[in-house]
């Protein structure tokens, strides 16, 4: 086993760390006094008795109270310890304190008759979507003299991305994980910390900010919270490699938000696309496209953070349940087979 890194006790100095001219014969690593009242400390314009920490900004937000649950009407940890949001259950001072320093990545994808949700899409998430934060927008479309000029706000642009289309929606729908992993190999990594893989036809309705950000997460489908597992419609058939067995599974993933760090999305998006690619291979197509495999992955890798419906929802298809306090990211009205097709 290899040595880790040297442990020393608050305000201790390595011997070799230490100029040449502080260390005498008889020194054991130990600064003496008069030198630590004479010496400049390295790499720095002040001396012993003179530094100062740097101000940072007060930060006053309510106290958390260890015996007061933020949320008793809904599951706020999964198994495996990773928080799931809902309204209530984390403070957005803390949270964009954190993360003030973050870039985060959004794409969509607004190819064929789909660019005629983007201009909502954009309008809405200038008023919703990481407020005061840096956000590059990234639009994937066939269609790229078609894309809307939405007035951004100081420190957020758009990116268009020139791609093909497929005659399928389907084929569409399960090529995003392809181009998502090309793209973050060529540029995300170099530009962004976080990347928000969302759907287009969709419009931000309230707050969606820092507190979704996590290394790898994903968010509860609207249709199958409630359900067993037995109910999921996983892909069953185990000649798929998005096959999940009936006995398995934590929760239904949507395929129309999730996200993380530039690198855990690359893999997961990478390993999606394999996986569909041996699919076509073999002469099958999962049930739910790319969503199936979306799932599959999240069952084997555990997203370090959850969303909960409140993060996408149809108003349309569902009834509003009194636990879900707001919703922040709804489907907007449609004819899928129009626009589908």
């Amino acid at each position: 086993m290899e040595d880790g890194p040297t442990k020393l006790p608050p305000g201790a100095y390595l011997r070799s760390s230490l100029p040449q001219d502080w260390l005498g014969q008889d020194d054991h690593g130990v600064v003496p006094q008069q030198m630590l009242e004479t010496k400049q400390f390295s790499g720095s314009n002040c001396h012993l008795g003179t530094c100062r920490v740097p101000e940072v900004p007060r930060m006053v937000y309510a106290k958390a109270q260890v015996l007061k649950p933020t949320r008793a009407d809904v599951l706020v940890m999964t198994p495996w310890f990773a928080p799931i949001i809902w309204d209530g259950v984390f403070d957005s001072t803390i949270l964009d304190a954190q993360f003030q320093n973050a870039t985060i990545g959004l794409t969509v994808f607004a190819i064929k008759k789909y660019v005629v949700f983007l201009e909502l899409f954009l309008q809405t998430a200038e008023k919703h979507f990481m407020v005061g934060h840096r956000v590059t927008y990234y639009v994937f479309t066939d269609r790229p003299t078609d894309v809307p000029r939405v007035p951004l706000a100081e420190g957020r642009q758009l990116v268009v991305l020139e791609v093909r289309n497929y005659s399928r929606w389907q084929d569409v729908s399960m090529h995003r994980m392809e181009m998502i992993s090309n793209f973050s190999q060529q540029r995300f990594l170099l530009e962004v910390d976080y990347l928000v893989c969302m759907d287009v036809d969709m419009k931000f309705s309230d707050h969606v900010g820092v507190e979704i950000l996590s290394p790898l997460f994903g968010t509860l489908h609207p249709g199958f919270y409630r359900v067993a597992r037995e109910a999921f419609t996983y892909e069953r058939r185990p000649q798929s490699q998005a096959y999940i067995p009936r006995d398995e599974g934590d929760f239904y993933y949507a395929g129309g938000f999730f996200g993380g760090s530039v690198v855990e999305v690359l893999q997961l998006t990478t390993a999606c696309h394999q996986a569909m690619v041996v699919d076509r291979a073999n002469g099958i197509e999962a049930v739910w496209h790319d969503e199936s495999h979306l799932n599959k992955y999240l069952l084997y890798h555990k997203p370090t953070k959850v969303l909960s419906p409140e993060y996408l929802w149809d108003e349309q298809m569902l009834q509003r349940p009194p636990f879900l306090r707001k919703l922040r990211y709804v489907a907007v009205p449609k004819n899928h087979a129009e626009i589908r097709n």
